[in-house]
């Protein structure tokens, strides 16, 4: 075995990320993951590590609540810090890579604290509620949704049908929102789904993430 591949599996053993083996060993992360990929141990060491980075993200997007002032600013640093190395550890995992697409296309960009999406495909919702859910560890009680309908669709029948859907509960939604527009009939059979976050920590990360994407995708 070549030196430097010994060297690759014995920081992998030690705990240590792609990209902090990159750093030490100068070797391309398509090599280190051809080298390690399937192996079981390195499967088990990354799991580790990415439930290590679930759990820092998820104890920040609770605490932001009780942190006020100059504090904020270095707290969004760091979110924007995390991200960099979420991105270069995740950029590879396609739903990691699906929720930030779908936020580039679909996303509110002008909210300074929110991460919403709105589209009237069911399988795109309950993706991004996963990608919110398994990725960024959002609090599931945290996520917020509401449903923009037309005068001849039935309340009821679009909110129980988006519950469904989206594999969220009722208490993630509040009511129906009627829009009253020039036409009073609409092909969109149950609505439009608005779901989402407050949080301006996530919104930093996203930030950071839709800035990376297309340059990860350009270069690659």
């Amino acid at each position: 075995m070549r030196k430097d591949r010994e060297r690759v599996v014995q920081l992998r053993r030690l705990g240590k990320s792609y990209s902090e083996i990159r750093q030490e060993v100068r070797i391309p992360k398509s090599t280190l993951s051809e080298w390690l990929s399937q192996n079981g141990w390195s499967k088990r060491i990354k799991k580790i590590l990415t439930d290590k980075a679930k759990e820092k993200s998820a104890v920040h997007l609770r605490k932001l609540d009780k942190i006020r002032g100059v504090h904020l600013a270095r707290i969004y640093e760091e979110a924007r810090n995390e991200a960099r190395g979420e991105f270069e550890q995740f950029k590879f995992h396609p739903l990691f890579i699906a929720g930030i697409s779908i936020y580039w296309g679909e996303g509110d960009k002008i909210s300074g604290n929110f991460v919403r999406i709105s589209n009237v495909d069911p399988l795109m919702i309950r993706l991004f509620v996963k990608f919110l859910l398994e990725v960024c560890n959002a609090p599931r009680e945290r996520i917020r949704s509401w449903v923009l309908i037309y005068p001849d669709l039935d309340d009821k029948k679009c909110l129980d049908f988006w519950i469904k859907s989206s594999g969220l509960r009722r208490t993630n939604f509040t009511k129906c929102v009627r829009i009253m527009g020039k036409h009073k009939t609409n092909k969109v059979r149950f609505g439009v789904c608005n779901i989402g976050i407050s949080s301006k920590y996530l919104k930093q990360k996203f930030s950071v993430w839709l800035e990376l994407l297309p340059k990860s995708l350009l270069l690659s």
